[in-house]
């Protein structure tokens, strides 16, 4: 994720600071007075270069969004993920809009912080559609887009899918051990540093490790684990959500719908409930 994120951040930067000079890449030459509208400033970013390279990363979903959350750029992926046709089916309005429920309403109100507050969703993990119906975990970024002002007129970032496939020998058989072991038994008392103690690795070499393997934090990897387990149990078994919550390694049924929300766009029993 670095280098793309590291892309998006130039990009960023180099459109808050530009004034009258030219620039090459990936922005178009900027000549912009104090007068002109928020949305020729978004227009000013040569997105269609950016969007031309995400049309070829499948297991991206790019998106641009102006000071109201409403798409401006869009990728390939990112229009057949919600069962659409083209772009411009997309193009103008808000992930709400063309996507029903929790998976449309989680985004839109992330946009709306972002845009708020100013300040950045970095590496956020969740459940999104890879294609209608057909969920997949990804971690995504949203960077706000300021003008010369410092005011924040819209967003940039993109959800990348977490496919990762792995052999064992890939992994330390220590931390092979480890896994396997907190699978077993999801207990709630297990963070980051215990895993990293289980596997006889500092939490230095873990968080390196876990990067490099999965693409994911320590944190965000137990998260991962609890939420997949949970959302078997939910697909296969009848045991009630409060059961299902404790022996995910969740205090209680209130902190596991929050963290399963957060996690899927969808509340536990509107996951069950889809899948019967």
């Amino acid at each position: 994720m670095g280098t793309t994120y590291a892309a998006l951040q130039t990009v960023v930067n180099l459109h808050r600071t530009t004034n009258s000079t030219g620039l090459t890449s990936a922005l178009k030459p900027l000549s912009l007075t104090k007068s002109e509208s928020s949305a020729t400033r978004l227009q000013s970013i040569d997105t269609g270069l950016l969007v031309e390279l995400f049309d070829l990363s499948p297991d991206v979903a790019f998106f641009v969004k102006d000071g109201d959350g409403c798409y401006v750029f869009v990728n390939n992926s990112l229009v057949a993920r919600h069962g659409l046709k083209s772009k411009s089916d997309v193009v103008g309005k808000r992930p709400s809009e063309i996507c029903p429920g929790d998976f449309g309403q989680i985004p839109t109100e992330q946009d709306s912080k972002v845009l708020k507050t100013g300040r950045p969703l970095i590496d956020q993990l969740e459940m999104q559609w890879h294609l209608p119906h057909d969920p997949v975990w990804c971690l995504t970024t949203k960077l706000p887009i300021r003008d010369a002002e410092h005011r924040v007129i819209g967003l940039i970032g993109f959800s990348r899918d977490i496919r990762q496939s792995l052999e064992l020998q890939d992994i330390p058989s220590c931390l092979v051990q480890a896994l396997r072991d907190f699978e077993k038994s999801l207990s709630s008392d297990v963070t980051p540093s215990l895993l990293a103690k289980r596997a006889d690795l500092s939490a230095q070499r873990l968080s390196r490790l876990t990067k490099r393997l999965f693409g994911l934090t320590p944190s965000q990897l137990i998260t991962k684990t609890r939420i997949a387990a949970a959302s078997r149990l939910l697909r296969d078994s009848s045991d009630t959500i409060s059961n299902i919550a404790h022996s995910c390694g969740f205090c209680d049924h209130s902190a596991f719908t929050r963290a399963f929300r957060s996690a899927t766009g969808v509340t536990p029993s509107e996951y069950r409930n889809a899948g019967s």
